[in-house]
């Protein structure tokens, strides 16, 4: 078996869930299923987009991409996730 370290919340949960704290709903199996469903179709799908860069700057992204053993459409398609999951932010100047 697999060793997890569990955060706070997580513990939390697990606790509740021992001290009978916690019921299932009615109609489980079925909310399981759909809330499956959607996750699937919504990260399943990829899309394609088009565009613009200058020269320089898909130079300097081919650049970091190389460092880093990726493709550079890999490089900004791993950019742009990050940014869209709040884990890279703006810097205001």
């Amino acid at each position: 078996m697999k060793y997890f370290e569990l955060d706070k919340n997580e513990r939390k949960i697990l606790g509740d869930l021992k001290a009978g704290k916690i019921k299932s709903i009615k109609g489980l199996k079925a909310e399981v299923l759909h809330y499956r469903q959607a996750a699937r179709q919504t990260l399943a799908k990829t899309r394609n987009i088009n565009i613009r860069l200058s020269n320089l700057a898909l130079q300097k992204i081919r650049a970091r991409a190389l460092e880093k053993g990726l493709p550079y459409q890999t490089l900004i398609s791993s950019l742009l996730h990050q940014y869209s999951i709040g884990k890279i932010r703006e810097t205001v100047k």
